[in-house]
């Protein structure tokens, strides 16, 4: 168990309301009584989002493909689950020294890695510092908080603080601090302590995995291999789930849902979160350097027809910040963006323009139904005096070639745990995932300031004022949140909606089991 220490730092009140943090629901219907875990068969997925130039680094997992495959092959630290709640993995418990800054965790004993070597603290610590200093990690600035990692015993770590942060074992739950051998760098042939070894591994196209019989979670790794297959094409994919090719599918395309819900072979799985799209401007280059020109963006697009043509509902409106209505820090007092053409021409003239005519990249690798959304986009702008001229992008290779690259693009997010995550990894100045190169020593030293205060009240009116902050100034436009939802073969049994990615928190293939 997780030592009930941790939560004396402005937890409680936290996981008082966790199981409301999410709306989790399964369509048509309410959740079945789930059979007793089978073992045996053979699971095929057909997952959406993954590329050729993918492998296993643990630093720079990006999308749907590599995470799910990540978490396949290797544990984690931490667990987020259904209720989101930090839960122990690798590391079994953890305690804090008053004031957060100083966390002991003991490292699971009776843990093997596919290679036979028992698990210990040096491959803990050699995993983490895989992200720290001059890394290229994606989690490089979550990583920046730590000071020191040190090895205390065989199965003992203790991680020192720059500044307290009671919110560090939902830190550590993130899918980039996962665990390898000490050592290792091999990441087209990796070792982990997960559910399953590779067998065969082609990216972006397909790969193959088998059960480890040494698995140490009871009840998990149920199925006898795991076929994932990359089926990038939403229609491709949903015609795999209804053919019976595949098990289950990710990120279902919202036009067909209710359509699919009809079928009484297969369980659509939806589950709301922080799961946001984005339209990303540079703010390092013109026009988007500008903080009137990207106003002019955000009060450009139709928010409440974006959310009833491109998630036909199965969503919510966003306001130009990542944090959701369901996250306890989230600003209710910050008011709703609207459609306004005539504040978009008003910031326009200021910043000496009476037109704008802008490129946006776009594929549906970015989300699916991107490139539909783009155009009810173009549509929109136009009223308000810009002219979108909209550039597709295949999807192989979008993120390497067009994300963080393109002066305006779109994206998604799939949300974090806790509002301080989310805001470090994708707006803090330093983050490798700064996706909107949008830097303000102001945002940094407040949210420096937020994660060591322990007292809840002021730590929200710290994040109310970060929201407002990108809100007004950043380079994001967020016009809605969408629900993930997933078809899956009532074949599959053990299937749970998860607030945290599609496919269960992208842990599946790890839970679930095939009916006889």
């Amino acid at each position: 168990m997780t030592d009930t220490r941790l939560f004396q730092f402005g937890r409680r009140g936290f996981l008082a309301g966790a199981a409301g943090l999410s709306a989790l629901s399964m369509l048509p219907g309410g959740l079945r009584a789930q059979e007793q875990p089978q073992r045996g068969g053979l699971l095929r997925m057909g997952i959406g989002g993954g590329s050729t130039t993918d492998d296993f680094d643990i630093r720079k997992l990006n999308d749907w493909v590599p995470v799910n495959q990540a978490y396949m092959v290797m544990n984690g630290l931490v667990e987020i689950d259904a209720s989101n709640t930090a839960q122990p993995e690798l590391f079994e418990s953890w305690e804090a020294a008053e004031g957060a800054v100083e966390w002991v965790f003991k490292v699971r004993q009776g843990v093997t890695f596919h290679n036979g070597k028992s698990l210990t603290a040096d491959d803990v610590v050699y995993s983490l510092n895989l992200h720290r200093g001059d890394s290229s990690s994606a989690a490089r600035s979550v990583a920046a908080g730590f000071a020191d990692i040190q090895k205390i015993s065989d199965f003992e770590v203790k991680i020192t603080l720059t500044s307290g942060n009671a919110d560090l074992p939902y830190v550590l739950s993130d899918y980039h601090f996962l665990v390898v051998p000490e050592g290792f760098s091999d990441w087209a042939n990796p070792i982990g302590t997960g559910p399953f070894i590779p067998e065969s591994v082609e990216p972006g196209v397909r790969a193959r995995f088998t059960r480890n019989e040494n698995y140490w979670k009871p009840g998990c790794a149920n199925v006898d291999a795991v076929e994932v297959i990359v089926i990038n094409d939403v229609s491709a994919r949903t015609n795999a789930l209804m053919s019976g090719q595949v098990h289950a599918i990710n990120s279902l395309d919202f036009k067909t849902v209710d359509l699919l819900a009809r079928n009484r072979n297969l369980q659509i799985v939806r589950s709301a979160g922080g799961q946001h799209y984005t339209f990303l401007m540079d703010c390092t280059r013109a026009p988007f350097s500008d903080v009137n020109v990207r106003q002019a963006i955000k009060y450009s697009i139709d928010r409440e027809q974006l959310l009833k043509t491109a998630l036909m509902g199965y969503g919510s409106l966003g306001n130009d910040h990542p944090i959701p209505v369901t996250d306890r820090f989230f600003n209710k007092e910050l008011k709703q963006r609207a459609y306004d053409p005539e504040q978009a021409k008003f910031h326009l003239k200021k910043a000496g323009m009476d037109s704008l005519s802008v490129t946006l990249q776009t594929s549906d690798a970015a989300f699916t139904g991107a490139v539909d959304a783009a155009a009810v986009y173009r549509t929109a702008a136009s009223g308000a005096g810009i002219d979108v001229s909209i550039q597709r992008e295949p999807a192989d290779g979008y993120w390497d070639n067009v994300w963080m690259k393109a002066p305006f693009c779109m994206s998604y997010w799939g949300g974090r745990p806790t509002a301080d995550q989310m805001l470090t990894i994708a707006y803090q100045s330093s983050s490798a995932q700064n996706d909107s190169h949008w830097a303000n020593a102001d945002f940094d030293r407040l949210l420096t300031e937020a994660r060591a205060l322990l007292d809840d009240e002021k730590r929200r009116e710290i994040y109310w004022e970060l929201q407002r902050m990108i809100h007004d100034d950043g380079g994001v436009m967020i016009p809605m949140f969408g629900d993930y939802l997933d078809g899956v073969s009532n074949k599959v049994q053990g299937v749970t909606p998860h607030p945290m990615f599609n496919l269960m928190g992208a842990r599946m293939a790890e839970k679930v089991w095939l009916a006889a």
